[in-house]
């Protein structure tokens, strides 16, 4: 089967802000975020008409937390299932390098590694995606799948590209 791949950012994407660890606790540095993952929901409502899209992770909390902490703390169970790992697993070289890498270029690496048959992303982060900015969904990290513009973009390149 073809795989549909979304890559999936979570700071600036889920919600506002980046988060932060604040002793043993995550939080957001957005003001008036009480709640991580405050757009969710928002996330699976948009993917319900696609229910064979596969979510990678792109965001830094799968390599800074690890990817079972990540999966874990996404509020929606159906969210969840759809995680099938993250860029940097099986990477050709040093993962503790991952990070200096742009986000555009990790998404590619792993794009070339496993060609998916379709992919689109969704992040704050656009360094990278200068030859693919058509399978981009770019956020405003203080705003997030908050804005009803990014919403709409995002409904229109998931019918393109799934």
């Amino acid at each position: 089967m073809a795989r549909k791949v979304l890559f999936l950012d979570i700071d600036g994407v889920l919600h506002r802000g980046i988060a932060r660890r604040s002793g043993n606790r995550v939080v957001s540095s957005a003001p008036g975020v009480i709640e991580l993952f405050e757009y969710a929901l928002v996330l699976d409502e948009l993917l319900k008409p696609y229910p064979d899209v596969e979510i990678v992770l792109s965001s830094d909390w799968a390599i800074v937390l690890g990817i079972q902490y990540t999966v874990d703390a996404i509020p929606s169970p159906t969210l969840r299932n759809r995680v099938v790992g993250a860029t940097y697993e099986g990477c050709t070289f040093n993962e503790m390098l991952w990070p200096l890498l742009s986000r555009g270029e990790q998404v590619l690496d792993y794009v070339a590694r496993h060609s998916p048959a379709n992919w689109l992303a969704i992040d704050d982060r656009v360094d990278g995606f200068e030859s693919c900015r058509h399978r981009l969904v770019s956020c405003q990290t203080e705003v997030g799948l908050g804005d009803p513009a990014v919403i709409e973009l995002f409904r229109q390149r998931l019918r393109e590209s799934f």
